[in-house]
């Protein structure tokens, strides 16, 4: 069962049978997936409309690419305050990916570059074929990440990797890609939508207060002191447990109802 809804530049389509899949593609293929204002405006009210059956989404690029980045074409000359508001905009738009009502894979292929990885890191699980390639060229066109990359990339590949990436433009392949942390799934090429939407329904199968704590709590407890982290922790891990649905799985399993953790 699916539900759609399309614009010029992105397209959301719910499928599953209780509605509880968003599926986001860009849609600009001329201009390999690149982002402009309207997309990433666009983007925002996505998330923050959502229906309430959604439970997962995934986000991919029409075409041969996920996203070229920046729409060099459609970049207007700003003063220096005007150029803060604009980051700030971004910023907003991908709180609400990172940070919105549901779990975001990302199925990557072609061009992952600029502003393509930063919406990329603002997800919360990567799939990349093996035409993904990953770049940051904003260092050789005399600019810098204004969406969050700063702050999200290095906590994937670390702070080293991406001053050398926009340093000196270093581009790399899917595989290298993999390893130094930018996917945590490498596919064969054109399997990556068809892994996300696996790992999406999976997920969408989790009781809701769990996603929320690993989407909203997890990454907070891992940038609080120790004994910060303990605490805030063990009241996520109160309220999670307490929920109906937890209770309900947890007495599956000692029932033995539910499926038992397996080797893969």
């Amino acid at each position: 069962m699916t539900s759609n809804t399309s614009s010029t530049d992105i397209q959301l389509d719910i499928r599953g049978a209780h509605q509880e899949i968003a599926v986001i593609r860009l849609s600009r293929v001329a201009k390999r997936n690149a982002v402009n204002d309207s997309l990433i405006l666009a983007l925002r009210d996505i998330f923050e409309k959502l229906p309430t059956t959604v439970r997962a989404a995934v986000i991919h690029g029409e075409g041969e690419h996920f996203c070229a980045g920046l729409d060099l074409g459609e970049l207007e000359e700003r003063d220096a305050g005007q150029g803060m508001h604009h980051s700030r905009m971004w910023h907003a738009a991908l709180e609400r990916v990172q940070f919105g009502p549901v779990p975001v894979i990302a199925a990557l292929q072609g061009a992952v570059v600029g502003g393509g990885l930063e919406l990329a890191s603002a997800c919360h699980i990567r799939v990349a074929d093996e035409t993904a390639f990953y770049a940051l060229p904003e260092g050789s066109r005399g600019i810098f990440v204004g969406g969050g990359g700063s702050v999200r990339i290095p906590k994937l590949i670390g702070v080293a990797r991406m001053t050398d990436m926009m340093l000196t433009g270093r581009v790399y392949n899917a595989q290298d890609g993999e390893r130094a942390g930018f996917a945590q799934y490498l596919v064969p090429e054109g399997q990556a939508f068809d892994k996300a939407m696996e790992l999406a329904a999976r997920v969408a199968q989790n009781a809701p207060l769990t996603n929320y704590a690993l989407m909203h709590a997890l990454p907070r407890i891992a940038e609080q002191p120790a004994e910060q982290g303990y605490l805030t922790e063990a009241l996520m891990a109160a309220i999670a447990q307490s929920a109906p649905e937890a209770k309900d799985r947890v007495r599956a399993f000692l029932e033995g109802r539910a499926a038992k953790v397996q080797k893969s």
